[in-house]
């Protein structure tokens, strides 16, 4: 078995034993982030049978995965990085969520690509939950209005989408996120990495995007 294969199994078989000791209802889905990493690492999950990945990286994901899909219609792939609207046409052609929406701009941007192709892509908002400067995301206060213009563009608003600050317990950020998803009405909640994940799952993250502890470190 390789090593990523057993490394996934693992992180599945830690999240069944952590929910079920909290008694929690979630089955918590786990995109493998593949970016950087060569395909003779992605293949074994592929053969194995797992399908959710992301990038973050438009033109990496095209060359990547282009063939893949063609081959694996199964396949959904997660855009989790931030996205500029020059490269929405190409994104939207390749991915099938979008985790990182945080402006009306983007999202009239989408929903213009999308329309073209005949496609309707899963969006996530991507909340700037704890204010920090350096991040790209919307300020919560804003959610209301951001989410009303995705609505009338006609996009698949399916949930947000947070990177909480390092060095910080995430759990406060996370109980925020899973009140906001919920006032919000939506059913998926993308958050967790792979220092955090098994608190994400507590707090009903319904999407998990993990690399490192699949892939190993980036070079």
């Amino acid at each position: 078995m390789h090593n990523t294969v057993k490394n996934l199994i693992d992180i599945q078989n830690n999240i069944r034993i952590y929910i079920n000791k909290l008694n929690i209802n979630n089955n918590p889905k786990i995109v493998a982030v593949s970016k950087t990493f060569g395909i003779d690492k992605i293949l074994p999950l592929i053969n194995h049978g797992h399908i959710d990945f992301g990038e973050n990286k438009v033109q990496e994901a095209v060359e990547k995965w282009t063939e893949i899909k063609k081959k694996n219609t199964k396949i959904n792939l997660h855009m989790i990085g931030r996205l500029q609207t020059n490269k929405v046409k190409f994104a939207v052609q390749i991915f099938d969520y979008i985790h990182s929406v945080d402006s009306e701009k983007l999202a009239k941007k989408i929903a213009d690509e999308q329309n073209k192709v005949g496609k309707k892509i899963k969006i996530f908002l991507q909340v700037n939950i704890g204010d920090e400067d350096q991040k790209s995301g919307i300020n919560k206060n804003d959610l209301p209005k951001l989410v009303s213009c995705c609505k009338e563009n006609g996009l698949d608003l399916i949930g947000l989408m947070c990177i909480p600050p390092v060095n910080i317990d995430p759990e406060v950020y996370f109980e925020d996120m899973k009140k906001l998803n919920k006032a919000l009405g939506f059913t998926e909640l993308s958050m967790g990495m792979s220092s955090d994940f098994l608190k994400a799952c507590e707090h009903l993250s319904t999407y998990l995007r993990i690399g490192s502890s699949i892939f190993g470190q980036r070079s």
